[in-house]
């Protein structure tokens, strides 16, 4: 896997991935773009919410929505890594049974999500969910 990562003006960087597809990052706390950090959360709730969701279709359960909600705390010192982040999932449908659901968080958590195997070896990461029923 590659990407490259090219200044395109101001705080502005464009990021292309090997597979050809582009992000724009901003390093201005994010005022025109995501910021890098903010980029790293968005990245680790994609990749859990992909587990997630794989897990609950593979489990039969009638799922019609996934949202995760990620809070993130930072050091005060430079650099202001992340000490904690929390994500909160939001699972949608029909008679989700919450079992499975505690089941699909934890292996995503515990042993598929590797942006979230790459975090906790330094981030404290922590986990809920709630069903809404559709």
């Amino acid at each position: 896997m590659k990407a490259s990562v090219k200044w395109i003006g101001k705080e502005l960087f464009m990021g292309t991935s090997d597979s050809g597809h582009t992000i724009v990052l901003d390093a201005n706390a994010g005022a025109s773009a995501p910021s890098p950090l903010e980029n790293v959360l968005i990245s680790l709730g994609a990749c859990s919410s992909v587990d997630v969701v794989s897990i609950l279709e593979k489990s039969r359960q009638n799922i019609s929505a996934c949202r995760v909600d990620i809070q993130a705390k930072r050091v005060d010192s430079v650099p202001k890594l992340f000490s904690d982040i929390h994500l909160h999932f939001v699972i949608s449908g029909q008679e989700v049974a919450e079992k499975h659901v505690e089941r699909a968080v934890k292996l995503s958590a515990d042993k598929y999500c590797s942006v979230a195997l790459m975090l906790n070896k330094t981030v404290n990461i922590t986990h809920d969910f709630e069903i809404v029923d559709d």
